[in-house]
């Protein structure tokens, strides 16, 4: 009897340490110079990947057990470790039921995308798509009087895209996919066989129903909810809402990132139609990528000798890997464009704050700050309108979408009119013509309003 109750306590004890995570696998991602086996074989690690091109000499290691702050101090001390930190889990969070509802800046009525097709360069668009408010606002039809994007190649470190669309289909070339490691980027909703029609399920940020055509959403947003402090977030704040044409269901709960690639690859393909998007699929639909996988994308994007990189996310917390993935970036001549982020705050988030990244905040149209958009230097570089944007959806869909998320790739648009424009073009010098040709707001969105016509106009 006493041994069996011994083992039954053992048992206990056991289950109680897995409910703790005592045997969670934890991962790092360390730069090594030299043979990072011996070090992980010191460490009692297991080596998990190692990564190549630029970012060579980085590897993820694992342990299970360990205290992760002691790991990681203990990595720092070894002379062959240039940079060790948390290889963090990415996410795009659920909603959390009762989170902070802040208002639109302006009031915006139900969402009805006309079903009337026009021709846009390559393709046929709809109508509402084309000629959105926000084209006005930012003097679109103008520049594309002087540049249109040709020959410029922009990097979407995203979702995916869906290759299908037949707005983008034109625009879009392989990338990657480092969730599956395979060649391509097409944004997929990761759905069991016999759900292979996945569409939208609508319900507003407060737990309510938005009606068919999700209208009851529209004034409303969310904060996202971060996984401690050094979660990386897609920077998407509204759910969207779809065109009427959508008809089945995907659970947004489940799938919360799906088409966030597709809806950000939409924005720049409306500003710069002729450039070529390149999906790099670092993001699943469910949200979750790694900082590693992060870093790789930069890499492939550096490699593919990319003209601009949008990023439409942040992290809370600094990473040293991301920031130096960056910096090669920058020395390779690309422009580096990353969303402010939806907190409503001037706290400082990355890739955005870094000083060779363009951190873009949110408008409305009539050109006040959108109220979750972050504000302030040196994280905010311009604005540009996020409040209502109408872009494409997978399944040759439309969408109405709002947050900084979508700001973003507006100005990743104008860096490849510049670059149609000046083939030599660079960060600094996009950095320069954005801020010297903007429309000057408030000290606190950076230079202010991006004015495509008189960036094109000072570019020429």
């Amino acid at each position: 009897m006493s041994r069996r109750l011994h083992i039954s306590v053992r048992i206990a004890l056991l289950a109680a340490l897995f409910a703790l995570g005592a045997f969670a696998e934890d991962r790092y991602l360390v730069k090594v110079t030299g043979d990072v086996n011996g070090i992980a074989k010191r460490h009692g690690l297991t080596v998990v990947k190692s990564l190549t091109g630029s970012a060579a000499g980085y590897h993820v290691l694992s342990s299970s057990g360990r205290v992760p702050q002691t790991v990681l101090r203990d990595l720092s001390a070894e002379f062959a470790v240039n940079s060790a930190e948390a290889d963090q889990a990415v996410k795009l969070p659920g909603i959390k039921p009762g989170a902070k509802i802040h208002a639109a800046s302006t009031a915006s009525g139900g969402i009805r995308i006309s079903s009337t097709l026009i021709s846009y360069y390559t393709s046929y668009a709809a109508s509402a798509y084309v000629n959105q408010p926000a084209t006005d606002v930012i003097n679109l039809d103008a520049a594309q009087k002087i540049a249109n994007g040709t020959g410029a190649v922009v990097a979407l470190i995203d979702t995916g895209a869906d290759f299908t669309h037949p707005v983008l289909k034109n625009s879009l070339v392989a990338g990657w996919d480092f969730i599956n490691n395979s060649s391509g980027g097409q944004e997929v909703a990761q759905l069991n066989d016999q759900e292979t029609t996945p569409i939208l399920d609508i319900t507003c940020p407060d737990g309510t129903d938005g009606g068919p055509d999700g209208s009851g959403c529209f004034d409303q947003e969310t904060t996202p909810i971060l996984d401690g402090g050094t979660a990386i977030v897609l920077q998407q704040e509204t759910t969207p809402i779809l065109d009427q044409s959508a008809t089945a269901v995907l659970d947004s709960k489940k799938y919360p990132a799906y088409g966030h690639g597709t809806m950000v690859a939409g924005l720049i393909h409306l500003v710069a139609p002729q450039a070529k998007i390149m999906p790099i699929r670092a993001f699943g639909a469910e949200g979750n990528a790694t900082v590693s996988q992060i870093v790789d994308a930069i890499s492939f994007a550096i490699a593919h000798h990319v003209d601009v990189i949008n990023m439409s996310f942040s992290l809370k917390m600094n990473s040293s890997a991301i920031g130096a993935a960056l910096g090669q970036a920058y020395n390779a001549g690309i422009i580096c464009v990353a969303s402010a982020g939806n907190d409503g705050s001037s706290a400082l988030v990355y890739p955005a704050a870094y000083g060779n990244v363009t951190g873009v905040a949110g408008t409305n149209n009539s050109l006040s700050r959108s109220t979750w958009s972050n504000y302030g230097t040196p994280l905010v570089s311009l604005a540009a309108p996020d409040e209502g944007l109408i872009s494409t959806y997978p399944l040759q869909h439309y969408a109405q979408v709002s947050g900084t998320s979508f700001s973003a790739p507006l100005v990743s648009g104008a860096a490849a009119l510049l670059v149609d424009i000046n083939r030599h073009t660079n960060q600094s010098l996009a950095a320069s013509e954005l801020a010297s040709s903007a429309h000057h707001l408030d000290s606190s969105l950076g230079a202010g309003e991006l004015d495509l016509y008189k960036l094109c106009k000072t570019a020429q």
